[in-house]
């Protein structure tokens, strides 16, 4: 399979998920800025014409987009690695942590937060609605050790979400004492320690690739 990816993005979700499987894969990192494949120089939009990652071409062929699906196809797709969710209730439960991560935390907060291009006055405003959905994860994850009843996508999704506040002052993780203590503990897990350090490497090159450029 073909991951296509950029440094530190949600993409790393899916990284995770294949380390935790256990499972082979072609990591081909795209400049989110240039849209350009770094490893041919081709444009990623002949792939994906929204040219967002991650986006997944399975061993037969067939792209997949947008991060809920990515995973839960991978997790699917190695079921001996225990990070999917069986039927009923719990894959319910799965879907809601999946569309919570991408809605609520993804692009309702972060997203606007990050975007150098935004006003202060609607930082200001995403913050002031959005920062009421830590308090909810805050009070959700007081006393459970992930997501599930077991280590899923979602968390791995989540982790990925909630390693952005590196680069938002405005969202202080110690503010959320569960929520912290719920990333650094997962932060040590192999398959996350291992993505995170693989791709703040990348991500550190991609910096001076625009840099240089500039």
């Amino acid at each position: 399979m073909d991951l296509y990816f950029s440094p530190l993005a949600c993409s790393m979700a899916t990284r995770i998920a294949f380390y935790e499987a256990g499972a082979q894969a072609n990591y081909l990192e795209v400049d989110p800025k240039t849209k350009i494949i770094q490893s041919d120089g081709s444009d990623f939009r002949a792939i994906n014409p929204l040219g967002l990652v991650p986006t997944l071409r399975t061993d037969e062929g067939l792209v997949l987009t947008e991060n809920a699906a990515i995973l839960q196809y991978v997790a699917d797709r190695f079921p001996q690695a225990g990070i999917s969710a069986v039927s009923g209730i719990e894959r319910s439960r799965l879907h809601q942590w999946l569309c919570f991560i991408g809605t609520e935390l993804h692009k309702g907060l972060f997203v606007p937060v990050l975007d150098r291009k935004a006003p202060p006055e609607v930082k200001t405003y995403v913050l002031g609605k959005g920062l009421s959905r830590l308090d909810y994860l805050e009070n959700y994850l007081n006393g459970r050790e992930f997501l599930l009843d077991h280590f899923s996508v979602a968390d791995a999704y989540l982790v990925t979400v909630i390693n952005w506040t590196m680069a938002t002052p405005p969202i202080e993780l110690a503010k959320w004492p569960t929520v912290k203590t719920y990333y650094e503990r997962l932060r040590a897990r192999p398959s996350i320690a291992r993505a995170v350090a693989e791709e703040f490497k990348l991500y550190q090159a991609e910096l001076a690739r625009h840099k240089a450029a500039a």
